[in-house]
């Protein structure tokens, strides 16, 4: 974001979507998908001219550097396990406003929103329809937020937290049939970003659909007798297998985005075919997706890199790691792929959570001590972790924002983290920690070894091996890290209850921020967060659980977190970001270590409008999504008209 630049000015820009924009096509609308042409021949499908909204979205392929293509074709994926289809919703990314590739926030499936104090007016494109040829309107958001966000039974814990401002939820309003406004008495500036995470929030529903199963609709009785001849236990069980938009399992389940489900869970294939009332065309009136299918194969999670290497997939990047690399280039030739490095957006790749929180006294009064937060840190030879895990190539330092974003100052990374052993060996003598056992491991000051125990997901291999170095960095010190592998449901069981001591795990997720994105991860206002879990689940509950944060330093993240969601001056909102970083820089409460890895995605040769090089991560990139995929488009002739496997 530009300093200067007010949020209504921000936000007024996504009425002007470049290098998105609204509106007709300057060419005709009447050329088919030639994979739909046959079914408007046939009179099941209505031509592309009245299946359209009045207003598409017409993306500006050229102003971006792309080509505009041409339809057809199938593109094959590799997922680990089933459930991992609901990726497709992530990185499809169709949202009410998300991010471009420069990560300006702007209109997408709405036409255009209006911003102003606490109020937001969503403006939807008239003559938008859900996938089934259902109108799109008004009513989808109402139901939503009657029906769905405030019914006791299917949200038991109310609407989402973004919707509050102080605790109250806005008031909703339908405008009209493609007009709807929500109201609070003071801004809300979590509302927008949220709408573009990776995770959609979806704030509307089928209503048309689902309306046919839930109580106030289909009457109590007869709900309950639906759900009965389907052998679900209730009728929220029923309601929620049909509310399956994120999931994409469910056939039955109209959608607003690229593709659409074809098969029922559970299967070993599944097909996503393109959703003929899709909102978004090229300059040349050419309607998206190009790509007529998304076939997505079941594989288990050891064999991912060894099909992909074998040609077996045409569009890959979960499940794929930097040490991939060599064996994915050796089939590039005889399989006819590419595997594009795109550096991945993170604040570290191997990141180390002391826990404030901690249940036992002597370890939770030591990782309170900064200087011992900054004795571990000085004793990481970060130079040899980077030629180790990342072949040389990655960042060295604290975990925070990489230098892509607006916000990133170089002390934010180097500060507290160079290697200095001499330097961690002094602050750990000044905590008293001089004492120690045959072995050379100080003692704490009850007299127990210093033996840090790290707990980890496993699931990462460069975390694992990270750490075995880092052992032999601390062993210098007199310090002793113990690895406890496990599952990672289990990890976080365990750090809520005040049981692990550290945990080493990969660091800050939104690590391309813009003053605009909420802060959430720097401070308790996190669930989850490692470093203070106790802390987190009291905010989380509003203080029925967990512990209130007693740590000055960490109470002043809280407050700063609090002051950038009362604002919507972007240049306040960055200020306080700053802030944030430095005070995390300062204090060590996330040991980072090296972050700059590459994201190996891997493309057929032929598929077009594939950057070679593009940030990769979850939020806010939703992995490629920010890239467009229904962009992506077949080169070759016999490409576009193979047939689904």
């Amino acid at each position: 974001m530009m300093p200067g630049l007010s949020r209504r000015a921000l936000l007024a820009g996504l009425a002007a979507l470049t290098p998105l924009r609204s509106g007709r096509t300057s060419a005709s609308t009447t050329a088919e998908p030639p994979g739909l042409a046959e079914q408007v021949r046939a009179g099941t499908l209505p031509p592309m001219a009245e299946r359209l909204p009045r207003t598409p979205l017409v993306v500006d392929l050229a102003a971006r550097g792309r080509r505009e293509g041409q339809a057809g074709g199938t593109a094959r994926m590799l997922i680990a396990r089933a459930r991992d289809v609901r990726y497709l919703s992530v990185c499809s990314y169709t949202r009410l406003v998300g991010y471009d590739a420069e990560l300006a926030l702007r209109a997408d499936i709405l036409e255009r929103v209006e911003s102003e104090g606490g109020r937001v007016t969503f403006h939807l494109r008239p003559g938008h329809r859900w996938s089934d040829g259902h109108p799109f309107t008004g009513e989808d958001f109402r139901y939503y937020w009657e029906d769905v966000a405030n019914d006791r039974e299917l949200s038991p814990g109310g609407p989402p937290d973004f919707f509050l401002v102080e605790g109250r939820p806005p008031r909703f309003e339908i405008v009209d049939e493609t007009t709807v406004r929500y109201a609070w008495d003071k801004p809300n500036p979590r509302f927008l970003p949220n709408l573009a995470a990776p995770r959609d929030p979806l704030i509307y529903r089928p209503a048309h659909l689902l309306k046919r199963v839930h109580p106030r609709y289909a009457g109590r009785e007869g709900a309950a007798a639906m759900a009965k001849a389907q052998n679900l236990r209730g009728w929220t069980a029923m309601h929620n297998r049909l509310d399956d938009m994120f999931e994409m399992t469910n056939p039955d389940t109209p959608t607003l985005g690229a593709w659409c489900p074809r098969t029922r869970a559970p299967a070993a294939r599944f097909v996503f075919e393109r959703n003929p009332y899709y909102h978004r065309v090229d300059a040349a009136g050419s309607q998206l997706p190009y790509l007529d299918r998304i076939v997505m194969d079941v594989a288990s999670q050891g064999l991912l890199v060894a099909k992909t290497n074998a040609g077996e997939a045409d569009l890959m990047f979960r499940g794929l790691s930097m040490s991939d690399i060599p064996n994915l280039k050796e089939g590039e030739r005889a399989h006819e792929y590419r595997t594009n490095l795109w550096p991945v957006a993170r604040g570290s790749e191997l990141a180390l959570y002391p826990n404030l929180t901690t249940a036992d006294p002597g370890w939770r009064a030591l990782n309170r001590e900064p200087r011992y937060r900054r004795a571990l840190s000085l004793a990481i030879d970060r130079r040899t972790l980077n030629t180790t895990l990342l072949f040389g190539l990655g960042s060295e330092g604290n975990d925070t924002i990489v230098p892509e974003s607006p916000l990133f100052a170089a002390e934010m990374r180097t500060l507290h983290a160079r290697h200095d052993p001499a330097e961690a060996d002094r602050l750990l003598d000044a905590l008293g920690l001089t004492r120690r056992d045959g072995s050379g491991t100080r003692l704490m000051a009850d007299g127990r070894p210093l033996e840090i125990v790290v707990e980890t997901d496993g699931e990462a291999s460069l975390i694992l091996d990270g750490l075995q170095l880092i052992a032999e960095f601390w062993r210098e010190v007199g310090l002793k890290l113990l690895v406890k592998p496990q599952e990672r449901t289990n990890l976080r069981r365990r750090s809520v209850a005040g049981l692990t001591v550290m945990v080493a795990a990969q660091g800050l997720d939104l690590a391309v921020p813009t003053a605009i994105m909420p802060p959430t991860e720097l401070s308790p206002a996190q669930p989850d967060h490692y470093a203070w879990p106790r802390w987190s689940i009291n905010v989380e509950s509003r203080g029925a659980s967990g512990e209130p944060c007693d740590v000055p330093e960490v109470q002043r993240l809280l407050a700063l977190d609090a002051q950038w969601g009362g604002t919507d001056d972007p240049n306040a909102q960055a200020r306080i970001w700053r802030e944030m970083l430095m005070n995390h820089a300062e204090n060590q409460w996330v040991i980072g270590t090296v972050a700059g890895a590459l994201q190996p995605v891997v493309t057929g040769n032929a598929l077009a409008n594939v950057p070679r090089r593009a940030l990769y991560s979850w939020d806010p990139t939703a992995l490629i999504g920010v890239q467009r995929p229904d962009e992506f488009f077949w080169d070759q002739a016999d490409k576009r008209l193979a047939a689904a496997p």
